[in-house]
């Protein structure tokens, strides 16, 4: 289904998106970044969180050395108290993330993962890769909202095109 260069690309196109909303948002004002737009999570800030905490959810259950997060899944949306702790949080992330792929061949993606999952509070068991391509799809799911979000607020949005992605990083 997929296969190692796959999951390296979409790596990068993870941590270029994530740069972009870091430069986007430096200096909105806070309560902009935490006003209701009626999104899912609500707010641009809970949006943010969600996306990095479950970004810490599927790496723990990827690499067993990888810490899990240390807000239970019910706060998920209260992950990071501030957007410059989030930016610092979001940019180590992005990172484990790229050196996780760098290090991952092929041949891994093709077992099974077994995991319980906190959010919907029951066991869960899939292949791997699926799980892989999930962990990227989800993030690019949430961002459509946070552009959507951005740009209800009048500020500028990123450009999400994969095909634009700078080729040097």
């Amino acid at each position: 289904m997929i296969d190692a260069g796959y999951v390296r690309t979409m790596a990068r196109y993870n941590a270029w998106q994530n740069q972009q909303l870091m430069e986007m948002l430096a200096g909105v004002p806070d309560d902009i970044l935490r006003k209701d737009r009626g999104a899912f999570f609500g707010s641009i800030m809970e949006t943010l969180n969600h996306i990095l905490w479950a970004d810490f959810m599927w790496m723990s259950r990827f690499d067993a050395g990888f810490p899990a997060p240390e807000v239970p899944a019910e706060q998920h949306k209260e992950f990071t108290p501030t957007f410059a702790v989030w930016s610092a949080e979001r940019f180590r992330m992005d990172g484990a993330i790229r050196l996780w792929a760098d290090a991952l061949d092929t041949v891994a993606l093709k077992g099974e993962l077994s995991w319980y999952s906190g959010m919907m509070k029951k066991d869960f068991r899939a292949p791997f890769e699926s799980c892989v391509m999930h962990l990227f799809t989800h993030q690019t799911h949430h961002r459509g909202q946070l552009h959507a979000m951005m740009t209800a607020a009048g500020l500028t949005a990123p450009v999400s095109d994969i095909i634009f992605m700078p080729e040097d990083d």
